[in-house]
């Protein structure tokens, strides 16, 4: 197959060519870093496969062929809609996923990247992932993204076991997986990710952790552990709902969680957030948006987004959600310059409950700085001092709250899920004294 040809990171020039400008209007004075109302992160979803996994019930299509450039358009028309639209005027990082993006030509991920450099200030260290599946990965292939600007490859590995791999509905093998990581590593030093997943039907604890001590003898500097979720309407829920394999053991899955972070522990990885290791400081900086509850673009069928309408005049975070279907999204980019489907206003409880929620998923949890950028009356110590619940997780060990905010230990990050069961709550609470207090009579 011979690969389109590519400027070599013509993004990068774009972005130096906009910086610059930027700066003759501002009278040489950088305008960057921007506030943080005006930065965001960027998601783009290419949503076609080669087949679909029997676990997976993300917006993705098998077509039986792709009109690329009509993608590539609305791709590139949408983003730069979406930027104008929220006001947006630094990207902090930009992640094409899927679907399965490593599909996709080098050249449509070098227009969508220009394109933002040029609506938007895109610094040049930027961090551009793309997810990749070994089976559409080859090294001249993955080098070819990496010449129109990714720098970073997130690899969809899964497992190291080949009947696991045929379970999953997976087109790699595991030899496969691990020539594929291999080769990105040479190509991407200590900037690729693996997943590996765990709790699947007939999975054992000791087999599965040998095999990721198998993938710590080739991995980089990243790694996520996700335990599988049945989803119905996918062929793997099919399969147990009629009793054709044994449903997951949850016990089994915790018990692989818990042995794998105490292994990657010991390999150097540092946890720094509930299904993500790290080490030598390689962690997710696009993620870690997520997490903080930055804003983020969705750009593609189906993406969802989070952010501030403020260029079209909007005053309230919304949480919006792309056309699912390409033919119909690609129409609706065609007329409007953007498919956005659905836009729910986020009111300020809900923010500050997925400031809560997602936050907690770091070991660095919610500092009082970054709470009060959100809720500047209403402090941690307001919400979580006094409650005789938090009281008990706290002498439990699960969790902390002092000068530094609200955190999970190392113990508590494992049972999150459960700590929120009484968190949650206890901020509705506090938030329904607060409002009835500001009502007169209340």
């Amino acid at each position: 197959m011979t690969l389109p040809r590519v400027p070599a990171c013509g993004w990068v020039a774009a972005a130096k060519a906009a910086q610059r400008r930027h700066q003759a209007k501002g009278a040489g004075r950088p305008r960057y870093p921007a506030p943080r109302s005006q930065r965001a992160s960027l998601y783009i979803h290419w949503p076609y496969c080669e087949k679909r996994c029997s676990y997976c019930n993300f917006n993705k299509y098998i077509p039986r062929g792709v009109e690329e450039a009509a993608v590539r358009s609305c791709l590139v028309t949408e983003a730069q809609t979406l930027l104008l639209l929220s006001g947006v005027r630094r990207v902090e990082s930009v992640f094409f996923g899927g679907g399965t993006p490593s599909l996709a030509s080098p050249h449509t991920v070098a227009a969508v990247l220009e394109a933002v450099a040029q609506a938007a200030y895109l610094p040049a260290d930027a961090e551009v992932t793309l997810e990749a599946n070994p089976t559409s990965s080859a090294g001249s292939r993955l080098a070819a993204f990496g010449t129109v600007g990714v720098n970073r490859l997130s690899i969809g590995l899964q497992s190291l076991d080949d009947a696991e791999l045929q379970l999953l509905g997976r087109t790699h093998s595991a030899s496969d997986a691990l020539r594929t990581l291999a080769e990105a590593r040479h190509l991407f030093p200590g900037r690729v990710s693996v997943d590996l997943m765990l709790g699947l039907p007939t999975q054992q604890v000791g087999p599965w952790l040998g095999q990721l001590q198998e993938l710590l003898r080739h991995c980089d500097d990243h790694v996520s552990l996700y335990q599988l979720s049945l989803e119905r309407g996918t062929a793997l829920f099919a399969q147990v709902q009629q009793g054709t394999l044994p449903a997951p053991d949850p016990e089994l899955a915790a018990e692989m969680y818990q042995n794998g972070r105490v292994v990657l522990r010991e390999a150097g990885f540092h946890q720094y957030e509930v299904s993500n290791f790290a080490r030598n400081g390689a962690l997710s900086t696009h993620n870690w948006n997520y997490w903080q509850c930055g804003q983020y673009l969705g750009v593609g069928p189906g993406a969802h987004g989070r952010f501030l309408p403020q260029g079209a005049g909007g005053h309230t975070r919304e949480a919006r959600i792309q056309t699912l279907e390409p033919d119909n999204w690609m129409k609706e980019v065609k007329l409007f310059g953007h498919g956005t489907r659905k836009r729910v206003p986020l009111g300020e409880l809900e923010l500050l409950e997925e400031v809560l929620a997602m936050g907690l998923r770091t070991d660095l949890g919610i500092t009082h700085q970054h709470w009060q950028q959100f809720e500047p009356q209403l402090t941690l110590w307001d919400v979580f001092g006094t409650s005789k619940e938090v009281k008990e997780l706290l002498e439990q060990g699960l969790l902390l709250l002092d000068h530094r905010g609200l955190r999970c230990s190392w113990e508590g990050l494992a049972v999150l899920d459960s700590l929120l069961l009484t968190l949650l709550p206890r901020l509705q609470e506090a938030w329904q004294q607060r409002t009835s207090t500001l009502v007169p009579g209340g």
